[in-house]
């Protein structure tokens, strides 16, 4: 297989997983803006864990969040885009 195919399929492989990746942080932002969702759980009086379900609700956007950005960088480690470290001296 020629080098030229090989880099072409790596060019269409990283516009994949960005595409990907950004509808997962456009459904994050929705969750994160979009008032019915959260109205729905704002005037809410049940805890989970000791802690109110609004507070619940912002924090699993943030995880998801840090989940989705792990996720990415693990996804760059492996299509060689983030160069590795060199040595100073």
């Amino acid at each position: 297989m020629s080098t030229m195919i090989m880099a072409q399929q790596l060019r269409d492989r990283i516009r994949i997983k960005n595409k990907i990746f950004a509808i997962y942080l456009l459904a994050l932002l929705l969750l994160a803006l979009c008032p019915p969702l959260y109205l729905s759980v704002s005037g809410s009086g049940v805890l989970f864990l000791g802690i109110p379900l609004p507070i619940i609700y912002w924090l699993a956007i943030a995880v998801f969040l840090g989940v989705g950005l792990w996720v990415m960088y693990l996804a760059e480690c492996a299509f060689g885009e983030i160069p590795a470290d060199e040595e100073v001296s």
